[in-house]
């Protein structure tokens, strides 16, 4: 069985992340067991000012050494739950010494399965407006639907001041719920919680749309990847979305 490295860039996801691995784990397994897994945690204090300052070969120097961190520990692949982080991901996957597995492609593989077409998408300002999700979902012909401006930096700022800190007020769950009702007005048929915090306050019971939760579906993938018998293939940085 293939070791797992989890990545850490936000603390509660990542947390949110590793539990429902090892819960996968038992679902697929048997009681008590998962695949080995292994953790790094850089301080995303740290990454902050080159967030700040788009000054992605800041970020990547925190990235990479997390990457670094689990290989050394002996993870076979690494999974980084956190989405914003992939647009920085996306440009050092070749310099790293393991391959990661998307969580964007794990997303959209899981949407194309359910058939949905009209996405809609939050996150953090990073993730709505930019790359990593748009190229992700077009090319499976899918549309990306977002938030407007305003709407959108009360989200970017729920996420960084509040749900990454731990903080979880109603009126926050209440906004968020509203921009997904907007999304539902403008013909969105699911909707991606592409921040790995947005599922600790949304969810399938209070959503009026369909979720797809990043972060639960990236730990899942990472065990079926785990329990597989392919072999690594580092030829891209990034493992196919297969199983």
């Amino acid at each position: 069985m293939k070791t797992v490295g989890i990545v850490a860039h936000s603390f509660e996801g990542a947390a949110l992340c590793f539990i429902t691995a090892c819960r996968e784990g038992v679902a697929q397994l048997g009681a008590h067991m998962h695949p080995r897994i292994v953790m790094s945690a850089v301080p995303m204090a740290l990454s902050m000012p080159g967030w700040e300052a788009d000054d992605y070969s800041a970020v990547g120097k925190y990235l990479s050494e997390g990457v670094q961190m689990v290989a050394d520990a002996g993870a076979d692949f690494y999974v980084c739950p956190d989405n914003t982080a992939h647009i920085v991901l996306e440009q050092i996957a070749g310099d790293v010494p393991i391959p990661g597995l998307h969580i964007a492609d794990v997303v959209c593989h899981e949407i194309n399965q359910h058939g949905s077409k009209r996405v809609g998408l939050l996150g953090t300002r990073w993730t709505m407006t930019g790359p990593v999700y748009e190229t992700a979902l077009k090319k499976r012909g899918l549309e990306r639907l977002v938030p407007d401006e305003a709407t959108m930096k009360l989200i970017n700022t729920a996420i960084f001041d509040e749900l990454c800190l731990s903080i979880f007020n109603a009126s926050t769950t209440d906004m968020f719920l509203g921009a997904i009702d907007d999304l539902k007005s403008r013909g969105a048929e699911c909707v991606v919680l592409g921040c790995t915090e947005i599922p600790l306050i949304v969810n399938e019971k209070n959503s009026s749309l369909p979720t797809f939760d990043s972060t639960r579906l990236l730990a899942k993938y990472a065990v079926r990847e785990a329990v597989s018998e392919r072999p690594i293939d580092m030829k891209s940085g990034w493992l196919p979305v297969t199983v």
